[in-house]
């Protein structure tokens, strides 16, 4: 029977979870993604001066070189915007920061001020040529690629854990899970709820335990990620539409997935489309779990049965 060996720290506002099914693969595992942590925040942080997304920006109208781990973050944002007919939108980061959110999360404070709406312009107006490794957006669109980026690390860090290291592996950046390898006997037994933190602690709302043997699970929160600006609490999760957070309709959202990008991008867009998601998921077919905002929840697509965590 296989020992899985796991690692926790904080990284990027959220709680990293590293599990290898070989405890000797640890370490080797823990610089694996500890490195792909770094390369994606140096890439495509908002709150660094110093990143490519930062210099793109600034660059807003002319064509830019970007580097190729950029160009797939920024492909991987627009192909889900794609397959959401625009409900996950990299063009949001101006609204992001017309409503405050403009620093790392952990750093804002509730300031005076009236709330911005800036609409997103539109991921229609990002051009991506990646046989050029180059791109352009208009003048005054910022971009935001968090919707995608942390699941996107996720899928890549535990393939390539498991391909170099031969052991099975599971990442978790906080509501975004990927798995690789051979799981351990029985699967990984994942936790859901409406607010993650430390795995180990007694959940806090509701919650359940999942089973998955590869692929990737996410979970969109409008319980994470708040702030307060003008007397009005805010979150993270906009409407490119309004440029505002989207409306109350689910707290959390779960969605179970061939990759933790698929699954973040799946979640995010039924956060934004509230009840009127229902087509929409019943079309596609993935397996779903939605906590309304008064704690009822509500499965589809195959969701497994409630299980006590």
């Amino acid at each position: 029977m296989s020992t899985v060996a796991t690692a926790d720290w904080e990284a990027w506002s959220c709680r990293v979870r590293l599990a290898v099914t070989d405890p000797a693969a640890l370490d080797e595992a823990r610089a694996v993604l500890t490195g792909h942590l770094a390369d994606v925040d140096l890439a495509c942080s908002r709150f660094r001066p110093d990143s490519e997304l930062t210099a793109l920006d600034d660059a807003a109208g002319s064509w830019t070189d970007v580097s190729p781990l950029l160009a797939e973050l920024l492909a991987t944002a627009l192909r889900a915007a794609r397959l959401t007919d625009g409900d996950v939108d990299p063009t949001v980061g101006a609204a992001l920061a017309g409503l405050g959110y403009d620093r790392d999360v952990r750093l804002l404070r509730p300031v005076d001020g009236v709330v911005v709406a800036v609409p997103a312009p539109g991921w229609n107006s990002v051009e991506l040529d990646r046989t050029a490794g180059r791109v352009r957006v208009p003048d005054g669109v910022r971009l935001d690629l968090g919707a995608t980026a942390k699941a996107w690390t996720a899928d890549t860090a535990a393939a390539v854990i498991a391909r170099r290291t031969g052991a099975g592996c599971l990442v978790s950046l906080g509501g975004d899970i990927a798995v690789a390898g051979s799981a351990p006997a029985g699967g990984w037994r994942i936790r859901v709820e409406d607010v993650t933190g430390d795995p180990d602690a007694p959940p806090s709302g509701p919650s359940t335990t999942v089973t998955i043997a590869d692929g990737g699970l996410a979970t969109s929160s409008t319980r994470a990620r708040r702030w307060r600006r003008g007397g009005t609490e805010l979150h993270h999760l906009l409407d490119p539409r309004t440029g505002l957070p989207a409306a109350p309709a689910w707290r959390t959202v779960s969605v179970a997935a061939g990759s933790c990008v698929d699954a973040n991008t799946v979640s995010t867009a039924a956060i934004v489309r509230g009840h009127a998601v229902w087509p929409w998921l019943h079309r596609i077919g993935v397996p779903v779990r939605l906590v309304t905002v008064d704690g009822q929840v509500v499965t589809s697509g195959g969701w497994p049965q409630e299980q006590a965590a």
